[in-house]
């Protein structure tokens, strides 16, 4: 009768075991690609972005552009406006926009992400990767500039990541 009580316990415990690691492992699958898909989606919503954004080049700067005009920018109406056009609402202001969503490392900066520049902030561009920025300012208007040299990397106060 212990023997039959023994087994029976071991073989209960057994199942339960078997059991938590059949579903542990059917589950495990799942997550990867379900973080998988979430950075795709991302990734193509940032592209998508920089590709609404590149189709302003050398569109003419103009401090205090209104959101919704995409005859003239300044740097936050042009951020602005390339985030709308994915339906992704931001603060009108490169210093509001400077407190929405993550915080970003500069070695860890992706495509898509908000640079600003400036202390306090008052220039906002987006990260392209490579180090490039596409942003508005002065003379260039809509423009791509190297965060990494000169006056940009002289200036570069922070990131955001939004998406």
């Amino acid at each position: 009768m212990m023997n039959h009580l023994t087994f029976n316990r071991v073989s209960k415990f057994g199942t339960a075991a078997l059991l938590s690691m059949t579903l542990m492992l059917a589950g495990a699958p799942l997550a990867p690609a379900k973080t998988a898909q979430a950075a795709s989606v991302t990734s193509s919503k940032a592209q998508t972005i920089i590709a609404t954004a590149e189709t302003y080049m050398h569109r003419p700067y103009r401090f205090g552009s209104p959101t919704g005009s995409t005859s003239t920018f300044d740097c936050s109406s042009f951020v602005w406006t390339a985030f709308h056009s994915q339906g992704i609402d931001l603060p009108r202001s490169s210093s509001q926009m400077s407190k929405v969503g993550q915080y970003v490392s500069k070695s860890q900066l992706q495509p898509g992400d908000l640079v600003f520049f400036y202390s306090p902030i008052h220039h906002v561009g987006i990260y392209i990767g490579g180090g490039k920025v596409i942003h508005t300012f002065g003379k260039p208007g809509v423009t791509i500039s190297d965060i990494n040299s000169g006056w940009w990397n002289n200036n570069y106060t922070t990131a955001r990541r939004v998406l």
